[in-house]
């Protein structure tokens, strides 16, 4: 089966499958499953980061400070 007819078997257009190899042209699977893994522990990062900076602005109304 020819690229174009898989493309058009799965509603694929052909640009859509360009963006998608140039994107994530020659990576293996284990290289397309780090950016996930990343996002993920990005995430968690920015909502600990969040947690005390709340913290931190808490402590500084209950001090009545500002440092």
């Amino acid at each position: 089966m020819s690229a174009p007819d898989l493309y058009r078997k799965h509603w694929i257009s052909d640009a859509a499958f360009s963006n998608r190899r140039r994107k994530v042209g020659g990576m293996e699977i284990a290289d397309a499953k780090r950016p996930k893994a990343r996002e993920a522990e990005n995430a968690k990062l920015k909502n600990l980061l969040a947690e005390q900076m709340m913290d931190v602005a808490t402590l500084k109304e209950m001090l009545g400070t500002d440092f």
